[in-house]
């Protein structure tokens, strides 16, 4: 029995995510590139790498982590390169995409003979979220005049167009695209690639495959580009649990349980945007708030039913907790560390990484 808090990553669902990516690279020609901001828990790399075409980075780090632990492309994009760390960047990435055109200008030199692409903001999004919203009023994530952008084409081989979040839907998808198409289609027939980012929950349930891979076909075709997404959710949706242990219980008006974990600590993008965790069956007469162990008063996973009443030592399974999660644990409080373990295809559960007060100390000074 594992030890808990730990991150229990399970290969097997990973892999019905995967096997769907490659069905979307197969029938409609697009790329995919396993976006590390998102998810970038190396030790299953060995299986992903092997559906995908290599991966795409925010950050220095983020490029080096890439070329060395992941096969095929590395694809580096930032927000704003630093003078001290472009040189490292080039040398890790196949292709460097700009965040505007100052930042093109200013390392126009540094990235000669590079393959180099900028990102366009389309001004339009699928977002519900201003926090996450990349075409938010005054956003600084990438470029959105055409006229200014064409005064640089002969600088730039490529688009980069990440404006979908949490996007379900094919025809909202198909909408946005179309208005890309609209807006910059003088442009597109004058790059050899385009990436159209991530947040297209392609991988859910009952999503139209056929008819995406339709649509991504036609417009490589219609532009004469290579489509290249970036799925970060998409590839790891559903595949791993946070698993925790029931420390107390009490009742102040409602029934409370304490885990040995942390919402702000170990799934700190539910407390972000006020969501509540997935637990399943979540049934029963038995009602719980299944809180956190930190000092933050709203340590709150959510509210769940149970069969049975909870008693310490009970485990609890939180589901989904990779995307934007495993990348953003933290030590508030010093609780400790979640372990990364993984089920193997044969069932095998393997412990990769378990963390200690060393490395608590070791991330202060």
């Amino acid at each position: 029995m594992l030890k808990t808090p730990c991150y229990l990553i399970d290969k097997s669902r990973l892999l019905k995510n995967l096997e769907k990516i490659a069905q979307v690279r197969q029938q409609s020609g697009a790329k995919a590139l396993l976006a590390l901001k998102c998810f970038a828990t190396w030790s299953v790399f060995d299986l992903m790498q092997e559906y995908m075409d290599g991966t795409t980075t925010s950050s220095l780090y983020e490029v080096k982590l890439g070329r060395e632990k992941f096969a095929g492309e590395t694809h580096a994009y930032s927000v704003a390169y630093a003078d001290d760390e472009i040189a490292e960047v080039l040398a890790n990435s196949d292709k460097i995409i700009f965040n505007s055109i100052s930042q093109l200008q200013r390392f126009a030199a540094a990235s000669e003979g590079h393959v180099r692409g900028l990102r366009v903001n389309p001004g339009v999004s699928s977002s519900e979220f201003i926090l996450a919203d990349p075409a938010r009023p005054h956003s600084r994530l990438g470029e959105h005049d055409p006229a200014r952008i064409a005064e640089v084409m002969d600088q730039i081989s490529g688009f980069m167009f990440h404006n979908n979040c949490e996007n379900s839907s094919f025809e909202l998808f198909d909408q946005l695209l179309g208005r890309i198409e609209e807006k910059f289609g003088s442009l597109l027939e004058r790059v050899e690639w385009v990436s159209l980012g991530g947040g297209i929950h392609f991988t859910g349930e009952n999503y139209p495959l056929d008819a995406f891979c339709a649509r991504l076909k036609d417009f490589a075709e219609r532009w004469g580009v290579q489509v290249y997404l970036e799925p970060g959710e998409a590839a790891i949706t559903n595949s791993t649990t946070l698993e925790v242990t029931v420390l107390d219980t009490l009742f102040n008006g409602k029934n409370l349980a304490i885990v040995d974990s942390s919402i702000e600590a170990h799934m700190l993008d539910l407390l972000i945007y006020r969501q509540s965790a997935k637990l399943l069956p979540n049934q029963g007469e038995h009602e719980y708030m299944v809180c956190g162990k930190s000092c933050l008063a709203g340590d709150i996973f959510g509210e769940f039913r149970f069969e049975q009443p909870l008693q310490i030592g009970d485990r609890l399974s939180f589901q989904d907790a990779a995307g934007y999660t495993m990348v953003k644990k933290n030590w508030f409080n010093g609780v400790k560390m979640p372990a990364i373990a993984v089920k193997q295809l044969d069932g095998r559960v393997e412990l990769i990484r378990e963390f200690s007060y060393g490395d608590f100390v070791q991330g202060l000074s």
